[in-house]
């Protein structure tokens, strides 16, 4: 029996295996990987190691065992159809046996074109029949702070949001709720909404960058069409940008805001505030 981690040398999850590194023998984790040289830390700590790609069923035929537990890390590769992707992953779960598969998903609340891929795999796993746990994470604090070159240059944060709230976390709070799921008894046939303890506006989020930084920064709230043309005119693609607007016009809503408590509640401790992560990216 192995706890299998996908996508296991991404942003979340080397967070997801390190935290299971200080849970359970090394052995007893797979790590599902593309590229096997980017887990070479991984396996020189005694973690499995096995190689498959979303794109090519064939390669997760002998990735599962009967009585796995396996955390899909949803793909981000928004323009190669990820629900036909994270189908692999459920049918050889399903041919397998598996004990459980866990899914990292978005909000039940959010309406935005980000969650249609994630709506479309938690039907897909409901009707495969698995013993399911759907982790709803929310936005993740680095998703602002692990880029504040821009910010910080021009002085103003700049978001297509209005005075709109979201409840955000990092990403080692959202991988401790993983591993609480994976690791733990009864969490089978689950979803879990998860996000931070306290939602902030990005007018707040300003005055925090303002205060650790001692400059003088400001939040201009521009439309939605104005964000996108200032996000392709940085350089990203069309598609996406339009994918991180639409998550902006549901934070205005306040579609990202979480109040169950269950990362809390899983992890057994408080989430990282928006400030902490901000310090963090500032010394880093």
């Amino acid at each position: 029996m192995s706890i299998v981690v996908t996508g296991a040398t991404g942003h979340l999850g080397r967070h997801v295996v390190g935290q299971l590194l200080e849970k359970v023998p090394a052995e007893q984790v797979t790590a599902v990987v593309r590229t096997p040289e980017k887990a070479a830390d991984l396996a020189e700590k005694g973690v499995k190691i096995a190689v498959a790609d979303y794109n090519s069923p064939e390669t997760f035929d002998n990735v599962f065992a009967a009585g796995d537990k396996v955390l899909l890390i949803s793909g981000n590769e928004f323009d190669k159809g990820r629900p036909a992707q994270h189908q692999v992953v459920i049918d050889a779960a399903k041919a397998a046996g598996v004990a459980l598969l866990a899914y990292t998903s978005a909000p039940g609340t959010l309406t935005a074109a980000l969650a249609d891929d994630h709506r479309a795999t938690e039907e897909a796993l409901l009707a495969s029949g698995l013993p399911y746990s759907l982790l709803r994470n929310s936005w993740y604090n680095e998703n602002y702070t692990e880029n504040l070159a821009p910010v910080l240059e021009h002085g103003v944060v700049v978001q297509a949001a209005g005075d709109g709230r979201l409840s955000t976390a990092s990403r080692a709070d959202y991988a401790a709720a993983a591993v609480a799921v994976l690791t733990g008894e009864g969490h089978e046939n689950t979803t879990y909404e998860l996000g931070g303890d306290e939602p902030w506006g990005f007018a707040e989020y300003a005055a925090e960058l303002s205060r650790q930084t001692g400059r003088e920064i400001g939040y201009n709230a521009v439309p939605v069409e104005a964000y996108i043309e200032i996000l392709t005119g940085a350089g990203l693609p069309a598609p996406f940008a339009g994918i991180l607007a639409g998550v902006d016009a549901s934070i205005e809503k306040g579609e990202l805001v979480v109040s169950s408590g269950d990362l809390a509640r899983l992890t057994g401790r408080p989430a990282t505030p928006i400030a902490a992560s901000i310090e963090a990216a500032l010394k880093g």
